[in-house]
């Protein structure tokens, strides 16, 4: 008996849980980040929205559209906040596909692919 109500009282106080804080981390890898430009400039998106550059957008596999997520380059440490609108990366072994932008910012446009972590930031 005692279990049963211990049981209850644990999946009432999970039901009851707040939401992490604002700008907690909900969720992270690590692995390598590539980043598209000029080629898919003004092309829909998988969101529907036209694809800008310029913007500090990504595109990633599963996250919501809209999540904004923290990108940090493991060797440099630089970080750039962007806003999921699209679907990818297609390339293999990557996990995260930044605008023109975005890769600007994390010193990676030579390299054309950088170890990063990628931490989804809650809303």
């Amino acid at each position: 008996m005692h279990r049963l109500v211990l049981t209850a009282i644990l999946v009432l106080l999970a039901g009851c849980a707040s939401p992490p804080p604002a700008g907690t981390p909900v969720y992270r890898a690590e692995g390598q980040a590539s980043w598209y430009g000029q080629r898919h400039h003004g092309r829909r998106t998988a969101s529907g929205e036209r694809f800008d550059q310029h913007a500090l957008t990504a595109a990633h596999r599963s996250l919501p559209f809209g999540s904004r997520v923290k990108v940090t380059h493991l060797r440099s440490q630089r970080s750039v906040v962007v806003r999921i609108n699209d679907r990818g990366p297609y390339g293999r072994g990557r996990i995260i596909d930044l605008s023109r932008a975005a890769a600007e910012r994390l010193g990676m446009l030579r390299s054309g692919v950088a170890p990063v972590r990628v931490e989804r930031i809650a809303d």
